[in-house]
C-alpha cells in the first residue's frame, strides 16, 4: 500500500466546487429520483474512487514517464473544465449541468485507474460512473416532470 499525493490533490480539487455549492445552498441538494440500490452503489463507488485515487493497493505502476505526464496533463485539463463548468452552471439545474458534472469526474477516475494500472480504482470507477450519471440525469428529468 502506498500514498499517491497527486491523486489526493485531484480529489481535493473535485471536492472544492462541491463544498462551495453546499455552503452557498444551505437547503442542500434536492434528490428527485430514488433508487436505493443505485444510490448505495454510487456511494460505494464514490468513496472507493476517492480513496483509491491516493491510497494505492498495490503500488501504482505507470508504464513510462510519458504515461505519468499524460496522467497529469489529462487530469489537469479535465479538472480545469470541471471547475469552469461549475462556475458556468452554478445557479442552473439542467441536463447540460447534470451530464457534464457527472461525466467529467467519472472520466477522471476511470482514466486515472487505467493509465496507472490501479485495479481497485478501475473497479470503483466502473461502479460509480454509471450510477452517478444515472442519478444526475434522472434528477433533472424527474424535476422537469414536476414543473
Amino acid at each position: 500500500m502506498s500514498f499517491f499525493v497527486y491523486g489526493l490533490v485531484i480529489v481535493l480539487i473535485i471536492l472544492v466546487p462541491n463544498v462551495v455549492f453546499a455552503l452557498c445552498n444551505k437547503d442542500g441538494f434536492e434528490n428527485n429520483w430514488h433508487s436505493k440500490t443505485v444510490e448505495i452503489l454510487e456511494q460505494v463507488g464514490r468513496f472507493g474512487c476517492m480513496i483509491f485515487m491516493f491510497i494505492v493497493i498495490p503500488e501504482i505502476s505507470f508504464s513510462s514517464d510519458e504515461s505519468f505526464a499524460l496522467y497529469i496533463i489529462v487530469n489537469m485539463a479535465l479538472l480545469l473544465l470541471y471547475c469552469l463548468l461549475w462556475i458556468v452552471f452554478f445557479k442552473k439545474n439542467n441536463m447540460a449541468k447534470a451530464v457534464s458534472l457527472s461525466v467529467i469526474p467519472s472520466v477522471i477516475f476511470l482514466f486515472s485507474g487505467i493509465i496507472s494500472f490501479n485495479i481497485p480504482l478501475i473497479i470503483a470507477a466502473v461502479i460509480f460512473s454509471p450510477c452517478h450519471i444515472l442519478i444526475s440525469v434522472k434528477n433533472v428529468t424527474e424535476k422537469e416532470k414536476t414543473e
